[in-house]
Order: structure tokens, then sequence, then C-alpha cells
């Protein structure tokens, strides 16, 4: 068991959701994204942890909006943490970004292409924080264990594991709910993205394509498999998203989902 922020994260030891927009757009925006997670955190009783970029450094296009950057971004998650008492959980993609977030963040994320990157893995590990890495699209469940080892060389066992997809073909991910089984063997805490699960990578072309509908469909699913805890991305205004538009969910879609899934943690569990 360890926490993020105030949240007790333990594999089977109650629902949990990492939840935001993909990417910092303004401050505004987060702030208002992360004041109604917390009234939906409030009313289900379910915790939840912010996320948001400061930098989306793996996009599909040259032109494609990348966020903030580090020192602006960090600016707005620690208001966003101020305002709200919301954990806050960022991606880092550089050895030289790790230190300097997790003074402000309770939580690192490695993106999924860079989940064997030996180097960033221990780096997060070293700084004594969580760490939530995502599966890579081309990873079985099994390879996470030399993911896992890196960080827990450093002695650091506060790990989550992420399952997004896999690839199947061109411009298409699918999810293997097996997974989320395999990867708890490796007695870390499983966490299942819903929403970019769902995306079709390069599908526009310049951009990502995606069904968002399916989001809620694979995250009970993914539920009622053993996930302990679920990542969503959600957004006020979607379609006007800047990044991950085709995927990323309404927020107005979080409250109802996260009562049923509730209801499916509490069933499976029992």
């Amino acid at each position: 068991m360890f926490k993020i922020g105030n949240i007790k994260i333990k594999p089977d030891g109650g629902l949990f959701v990492i939840a935001g927009p993909c990417v910092i757009e303004t401050e505004k925006i987060c702030l208002n994204i992360a004041d109604r997670l917390l009234k939906i955190s409030k009313k289900t009783g379910i915790p939840i942890i912010f996320k948001a970029s400061f930098d989306k450094a793996n996009r599909s296009s040259i032109g494609s909006f990348r966020g903030p950057g580090i020192e602006k971004g960090l600016e707005i998650l620690a208001k966003v943490r101020q305002k709200t008492s919301l954990a806050i959980l960022t991606d880092v993609h550089e050895i030289q970004q790790v230190s300097v977030a997790a003074q402000v963040v309770d939580c690192l994320q490695v993106p999924a292409f860079l989940c064997r990157q030996t180097d960033l893995l221990v780096a997060c590990g070293k700084t004594g924080k969580p760490v939530n890495v995502k599966k890579g699209q081309f990873m079985s469940p099994e390879e996470m264990k030399n993911a896992v080892e890196k960080i827990r060389s450093t002695g650091n066992e506060k790990i989550l594991l992420t399952e997004r997809g896999t690839f199947f073909g061109y411009n298409r991910l699918v999810n293997d709910m097996t997974a989320i089984a395999a990867m708890k063997k490796l007695g870390c805490p499983v966490v299942f993205d819903a929403t970019h699960s769902t995306q079709q990578p390069g599908g526009l072309g310049n951009a990502s394509a995606g069904t968002r509908d399916m989001a809620p469909v694979l995250a009970k699913a993914a539920v009622a498999a053993g996930a302990d805890g679920l990542f969503l991305e959600v957004h006020t205004n979607p379609k006007n998203a800047k990044s991950d538009a085709a995927s990323i969910m309404p927020i107005e879609w979080a409250e109802k989902l996260l009562i049923n899934c509730k209801k499916i943690y509490e069933i499976t569990r029992n």
C-alpha cells in the first residue's frame, strides 16, 4: 500500500480514478475541470487524482498543440492542487523533467511509448514519488515486469501499471482484458485507460481519430475484469479540445459512469 496525495492505493483496496484533460490548455479550463471532478468525487465517494500534461511530446503532427511547457504547466497544476486539494499527476518525457515535476506533483507518469526507457524509469523511481507506467501499445503485459524491476531497483515500490490498448493493424487499438490480471501478478495496482483505448492512432492523418462513446463500455468491462483504477480524459468542451478531441470524454458522462463502475467493483470484489 502507498499513497498518492491522501489516497490509499493498493490492489483491490478500493476503486480510484485518474481524470482530467489530455493537455493543459489554460489555467481556467484546468480549474473548471478540476472543480467539476472534485464535486463528482464527493458525490460518488470515489477518490479522484487530477491529471493533465504540460507537454505532449508524442503528437502525430509537428503542428499539434503541445501545451504550455514545464514551467507554466507546473505552475497551473500547483494552483489546481491549492484550490481543490486534489492529488496531481502529470507526464514526464525526459530525465531533466523528472526532479522538477516531482517537486510539484504527487505522481509521475511515464507515457506508453517510453515505458522501456531505462534512464527515465530509474530517474522517476529515485524521486520516491509514486510512478504510473503506461503499458506500451507494442508490449505484452508480461513484458512490463522489466519496467517494474527498473523502478524497484531504486528502492521505490510505489508503482502503478496502466493498460491502454494494443496495436492491431493500422490505426486500431484493441484491449485484452486478461492483461489486467496478468499485470496484477507483478504486485502492482493496475489502472485501465478507457479513453486512450478508444483511439485510432494517426487515423485523421495529422491527428488521432477515436470512438469516445466506447469508453464507458470499456471502463465497466475493465472494472469487472479486476482493474483497481480507471484513467479517464475528460473535458468540458471535448469537440474543441486541443488534444485527443476524438477520444476525450465529455465530463458530463463521468458521474453516472463512476456510479455504475463502483457498483460493478463492489459486486465483483464481494
